[in-house]
């Protein structure tokens, strides 16, 4: 029954996978050790299992709560990697350019003006998404201590989304706005070209993070 009802349960969850493990491991031990106790007092197995079971609490609200849990998991490690990443890789690539292309005045096509716009919206964002992100932060932080796990991870997949959402929109600008004029200017030179592409990946794979928070607020509703 215990095998059955932990079934039951990783079937249930969404998430990533060491956390999920984590929980059932968990799940697991205490299921165990409450059927020992029962066994211990002269119930059978099925009857020590079955009342194991009975008192740990119905599958789909366990599974309620461990979802809320993966979700503020998957969650966090969104933002920190948004947080860390982002500006990491405006970094990189400003210093690359200098070192490997030079100054701007080198460029063969004039800019237009409505360009400069966009350039300032991305490096702008650079810095506004971190900040952002940590605020998101605190606000988990805060907000855990005033509602419940389910209400949590759902208001904080708005939040992350927004984020997350705002750094994708950012890069796409910059990317078609730089194609429209002269798309060399995306490969200055090889390693501005990597990190490019490297900054474009993380984008995509910060949203699909983002996008594993709202699977979790859908299973919770589910």
């Amino acid at each position: 029954m215990i095998e059955a009802y932990l079934g039951d349960l990783r079937a249930r969850l969404d998430g990533p996978a060491s956390a999920k493990r984590d929980l059932l491991r968990e799940a697991r031990d205490g299921l165990t050790d409450a059927a020992d106790a029962y066994r211990e007092g002269g119930w059978s197995e099925h009857d020590a299992q079955r009342r194991a079971v009975d008192d740990f609490g119905p599958v789909h609200l366990i599974a309620r709560d461990y979802q809320a849990e993966l979700g503020m998991h998957s969650g966090t490690r969104t933002l920190w990697k948004l947080i860390i990443g982002v500006p990491l890789m405006q970094i990189a690539w400003d210093y690359a350019r200098k070192w490997t292309f030079g100054d701007w005045s080198q460029l063969d096509t004039p800019t237009p003006a409505w360009y400069q716009y966009v350039a300032h919206f991305t490096h702008g964002s650079v810095f506004l998404v971190p900040v952002l992100g940590v605020f998101v932060l605190v606000c988990m932080r805060w907000l855990s201590r005033r509602m419940d796990g389910v209400r949590l991870v759902r208001t904080a997949g708005v939040l992350i989304g927004e984020a997350v959402g705002l750094n994708l929109l950012s890069v796409a600008m910059l990317v078609f706005a730089t194609g429209i004029i002269d798309a060399s200017r995306l490969f200055l030179s090889v390693p501005c070209g990597i990190l490019m592409i490297l900054w474009v990946v993380l984008s995509v794979r910060l949203a699909l993070l983002a996008r594993r928070s709202w699977r979790s607020c859908a299973t919770i509703v589910t």
